[in-house]
């Protein structure tokens, strides 16, 4: 009876830990600080953390903004709301390559789908149609492009590894030219 006890015990114990690192981008930087904290004690070189962080976090949030400008193109009223979308579609994929070619040079994991909160955006952003979507989906694509900005910002500054900086400083006009164009369209919605 107490080895019954002990295995149900163990199991729940297991279960709770997998339900804790359910979301994807969690899964991807929980692998990667193991992975640098191996090859820290190994005393090679690693990527620091800030460098995997943000890679992740790219990846991330690229994805998102390749299923969002996917949703944009299927609901979007607006003709300039379904033209932005499709630049989202075609930008953030091709950006995506770039941060997957890169995380692959540098062993980094990335996530293999996009965060629990951006899912529960773009679950949120499906609900809407007509105008309603495309004022939500423009209001999602500006404050999303702010982020991004901030995140690239930071990962040019703070990340040590100089291909990732490089990457975070040549991806920025884009991400720039991005949130002009969807303050842009969001004005001509109104």
């Amino acid at each position: 009876m107490k080895k019954i006890f002990l295995i149900a015990g163990l199991c729940a114990m297991i279960a709770c830990n997998n339900a804790e690192k359910s979301d994807s981008v969690e899964k991807a930087d929980s692998t990667n600080k193991a992975n640098i904290d191996t090859v820290m004690n190994q005393n090679t070189m690693a990527v620091d953390e800030a460098s995997s962080s943000f890679l992740v976090k790219a990846a991330d949030g690229g994805m998102a903004e390749v299923h969002m400008g996917e949703l944009g193109q299927q609901k979007a009223t607006s003709q300039r709301v379904k033209d932005f979308s499709a630049m989202m579609v075609k930008d953030h994929s091709e950006a995506n390559d770039k941060v997957k070619a890169l995380a692959s040079q540098k062993n980094i994991t990335l996530p293999a789908s996009v965060s629990d909160e951006h899912q529960k955006a773009m679950d949120m952003l499906s609900k809407k149609s007509g105008k309603d979507f495309d004022k939500a989906f423009m209001d999602a694509m500006v404050k999303d492009h702010e982020k991004a900005i901030d995140l690239f910002e930071a990962g040019m500054k703070d990340a040590k590894d100089p291909d990732v900086s490089s990457l975070a400083d040549k991806t920025l006009p884009t991400l720039r030219t991005h949130l002009d164009s969807a303050k842009s369209v969001r004005s001509s919605l109104k």
